[in-house]
């Protein structure tokens, strides 16, 4: 196969690094511990690793709320950890993915911090701002995966930012030109560096109705959302506005550009959206934007013969020319040996992975 397509069909192993391997003993797993092993994981003959994320960050979401895009949290290592990982996997013929988390930063990422000071500054109109109601609340009725509402008011510039997850993350504006592209310059400093690709982090959340209109709400009967119950308030509502705009598919198109001057570099994009399996068709179609992507939707407690079929068939009907990565466990949910046998078998972890690898496309194997 062309070196350049070496994602098509790649076992992608998924490394969450705080938990993998801890190599100065300090109760934190690490960039080292991850060097370490580097041996032992090219013995089971992955393509390719995706390591979670390990920039500076406040740890509120574990790293997915980044203050540094462009440097190591000393919890894990340094810069120079990284590199010699780099060298090391590339010479035992291992890829290297790295988590980018584009949608939102930490509030104490520096862009954040220069944004809420005022509605003036350089900063001003980077993070999506709105003034309230004339009755004081919420500009809409979005809501945070996490639970309430999706909008939190800052006193200092006296207005309300939108954060679609913990009320330390909020949305960066995509409707925004230089955000853009200090986002697409912060991707290109890891190319730089040597990275094969990216896992994008909620990567249909990026945009927002400009609009901001209203969420309609969702019948009691169809609150069954992948990865959201009728106990999280979440699965009230068709979130039609609050992510996966048509205005996305440009900012994709964008980041494949960007790839496409490091020849052999991937985007693989994890998607959760009203029709995911629909959404993952539509941001893979073509040579043009993301190279693979993957949903919730084998993410999920049922497991049944049935259940997958019809997840398999109803991707394979809208995917036309796209390419999917498939992943039936990672650190969002409980290894699926328990989450779908309740027990530890390795014949039962056999199994499963024999049915994964029979489906077409690429692979997320969760560390392990």
């Amino acid at each position: 196969m062309n070196e350049q397509m070496w994602w098509r069909g790649a076992v992608i192993y998924q490394i969450y690094p705080r938990s993998f391997y801890d190599a100065n003993q300090d109760g934190i797993g690490d960039l080292p511990g991850i060097i370490s092993k580097l041996d032992y994981i090219a013995s089971l003959g992955i393509d390719a690793i995706w390591i979670s994320p390990f920039f500076k960050s406040p740890m509120k979401d574990f790293g997915y709320d980044i203050s540094d895009y462009r440097d190591i949290d000393p919890i894990f290592g340094t810069l120079a950890d990284f590199d010699e990982l780099v060298l090391k996997a590339h010479a035992l013929g291992i890829k290297i993915m790295i988590d980018q988390v584009l949608s939102h930063t930490s509030d104490q990422h520096q862009w954040f911090i220069d944004s809420r000071e005022d509605q003036t500054n350089d900063k001003a109109d980077w993070y999506v701002w709105a003034d309230a109601k004339e009755d004081g609340t919420a500009p809409n009725n979005w809501l945070s995966i996490f639970g309430g509402s999706g909008w939190t008011w800052d006193p200092r510039r006296q207005q309300y930012y939108l954060h679609n997850f913990l009320t330390s993350q909020p949305d960066l504006n995509f409707h925004n030109p230089d955000v853009r592209q200090a986002v697409l310059d912060n991707i290109e400093f890891w190319l730089k560096r040597g990275v094969d690709g990216f896992r994008l982090d909620a990567i249909n959340f990026c945009y927002h109705d400009a609009q901001l209109r209203d969420n309609p709400a969702k019948p009691k009967e169809l609150r069954t959302s992948i990865g959201f119950d009728e106990k999280n308030p979440y699965a009230y509502q068709y979130h039609y506005y609050n992510n996966t705009q048509d205005e996305n598919l440009g900012f994709m198109e964008d980041i494949r550009s960007l790839l496409n001057k490091y020849p052999g570099a991937v985007a693989l994009g994890e998607i959760s959206s009203e029709d995911s399996l629909k959404t993952m068709a539509e941001y893979t179609q073509g040579d043009s934007r993301l190279h693979m992507g993957y949903s919730f939707d084998l993410l999920t407690d049922n497991f049944s013969a049935a259940y997958i079929k019809q997840v398999v068939e109803s991707l394979e009907s809208r995917v036309s020319d796209g390419w999917p990565c498939w992943s039936i466990s990672n650190h969002d949910v409980k290894r699926v040996v328990t989450r779908w046998g309740g027990f530890n078998s390795n014949d039962f972890a056999k199994m499963l992975f024999a049915m994964i690898s029979s489906l077409r496309g690429s692979i997320c194997s969760y560390q392990g």
